[in-house]
């Protein structure tokens, strides 16, 4: 495995991999002492660590060792989202896929996903597991507002928007769930190595 690690001021190595949750899990697993927080990302995962306790260069040489495991996802219940599909580019992706509309919702709502890793606003889970064939890109116009709860997909990932927002993901439905509720104790309904589950519903 190859892994590149780029310094991040005096506090933080950022470690650049394929495996993000299975080195993210290992190191999870060692406790190292100093590390404080691990931030994973598509592509990279920051190490937080405390300079009065360790530094990049001996954190350095523990994390060139370390090989990933399999990734732990949540210890709690899978996260069951239901879901209308009826959104404005279901049609097309179905074409541009060369699948029926009910086969892409039955495609869609049979994944198993895991939350990656979170980013874009607060509570957005970039969600792994997307069937292949419904891996398609992001709108070549981004839409000026999509509506909280709006389920939608681009590149290799699918994901619930937690509140409005501008954005180019291709919407296939909506859900009711807050993912992202600030009353709630933890706010994030789907932080990363948590397990979903799209289900279809009628509205």
């Amino acid at each position: 495995m190859t892994v590149r690690l780029l310094p991040c001021g005096r506090r933080a190595v950022l470690v650049e991999l394929d495996d993000v949750l299975g080195f993210q899990a290992a190191l999870t697993r060692l406790s190292l002492p100093g590390v404080e927080e691990l931030v994973p990302a598509a592509r990279t995962l920051l190490v937080r660590f405390d300079p009065a306790v360790t530094d990049a260069d001996r954190l350095g040489a523990v994390l060139r060792e370390v090989s990933p495991v399999d990734s732990e996802v949540s210890a709690s219940a899978e996260v069951v989202v239901p879901v209308v599909y009826d959104g404005e580019d279901l049609a097309d992706v179905a074409a541009e896929a060369g699948l029926s509309i009910d086969t892409l919702i039955s495609r869609h709502s049979e994944g198993s996903y895991v939350s990656a890793f979170c980013g874009f606003a607060p509570g957005f889970a970039y969600l792994s597991g997307l069937d292949p064939a419904l891996h398609v890109s992001r709108r070549s116009t981004p839409r000026t507002r999509i509506p909280a709860g709006s389920v939608a997909i681009a590149g290799e990932y699918s994901a619930v928007y937690p509140s409005a927002s501008p954005g180019g993901w291709r919407l296939l439905g909506r859900t009711t769930v807050p993912v992202w509720d600030v009353e709630r104790d933890p706010p994030n309904l789907l932080p990363p190595g948590t397990r979903v589950r799209f289900e279809a519903v009628r509205s």
